[in-house]
């Protein structure tokens, strides 16, 4: 299960989220956030089982951040955190959902108890229709980039949430036959069909139908691979000799992660991971690299180089040039004894 604690004050921030990795059974992930704001955008990426919130914050207050969650999350459990001058506000959450308050200062206890009962009324056999979508974007991903530490860590996350959502051996079979399907609709479109393996159905306990279907998106991977195997160049390595290939053009992350058939968000973490770069500043050394190349050739003049490496701004050119490699195109060129 996912703890996130809101809290403006970095010292109470800390001290609710240390209380938080005491509690036993230990929490799978507790995280952190300064405001509502931030705490929203971490929600939209991985949404929390419980949150902590302080009442009063900048950006977006406690109030506002349950009213929201309310209306959008509605199963996650929310805490209200307030001093003693600011209870009467709090109780105001009560129409959001909330049920539990802690008035500081905040003992260790105190959370203990409160993530205790929460946790006693936890809704069995729920899971967030975000959290499922976002297994099947991940799952796809990784099999088709063939990320095989990415893939493992993925099924060791959803075996994980599976277990600590109470889903009965009949829900859990119904959602992992769901995944399954919607998993391989997504390859077809991409002109794979890996082979159909439902003996995860077949299983007589959650433990067992987890490690089948996580078998079985290990074969699903390992069957792409095979086929790929011979005539298929790696993803990177064709990202990067498409980039190196447009030089002179304006292409975009966007583009180039279609090129490879992943989504722009995971080509650029994946891209960074594979050459210690982002996707500009690896176009950008390229750039430099290739027109240091044109400069050794003495006919050519370096406008025109600039212009053949990208760039249109011959002064952006020239200080772009001078920032990478310590001094001016024409002092480089003059270097290799070029007039």
């Amino acid at each position: 299960m996912h703890v996130l604690i809101v809290d403006d004050e970095p010292v109470i921030r800390r001290g609710i989220s240390r209380m938080a990795e005491q509690y036993m059974p230990a929490f799978a992930k507790v995280s952190t956030a300064e405001n509502g704001q931030a705490a929203l955008e971490r929600i939209g990426a991985m949404e929390p089982d419980i949150v902590l919130t302080d009442i009063r914050m900048p950006k977006l207050d406690g109030l506002e951040l349950c009213r929201i969650l309310q209306e959008a999350y509605p199963h996650i459990k929310t805490v209200v955190i307030s001093g003693y001058n600011d209870f009467s506000y709090a109780q105001k959450c009560v129409d959001y959902g909330v049920k539990h308050y802690l008035l500081k200062p905040i003992t260790r206890v105190d959370v203990h108890e409160v993530l205790g009962r929460l946790l006693k009324k936890q809704t069995a056999g729920y899971v967030a229709p975000s959290r499922y979508v976002e297994w099947i974007d991940h799952m796809e991903q990784q099999i088709w980039s063939l990320q095989k530490d990415g893939l493992d860590e993925l099924s060791g996350r959803l075996r994980e949430y599976c277990q600590s959502a109470n889903l009965s051996l009949a829900q859990l079979k119904e959602l992992l036959h769901d995944c399954y399907e919607m998993l391989l609709k997504r390859l077809q479109a991409r002109e794979f069909s890996p082979r159909t393996d439902l003996s995860f159905l077949q299983t007589g306990s959650v433990k067992d139908a987890i490690e089948v279907f996580e078998a079985g998106l290990r074969d699903i991977r390992d069957g792409l691979a095979s086929m790929r195997s011979g005539n298929f160049r790696d993803m990177i390595e064709e990202a990067k000799c498409y980039i190196d290939s447009k030089l002179s053009q304006e292409i975009t992350l966007d583009q180039v992660a279609a090129l490879v058939g992943l989504t722009p968000t995971y080509f650029s973490s994946l891209f960074k991971k594979m050459t210690n770069e982002t996707f500009v500043k690896y176009r950008i050394n390229r750039r430099i690299d290739r027109s240091k190349e044109l400069l050794a050739v003495p006919h050519f003049r370096i406008v025109d180089i600039a212009l053949e490496v990208g760039y249109d701004d011959y002064p952006h050119f020239t200080k772009t040039f001078k920032k990478l490699v310590g001094i001016t195109p024409s002092e480089y060129r003059a270097a290799l004894g070029i007039k």
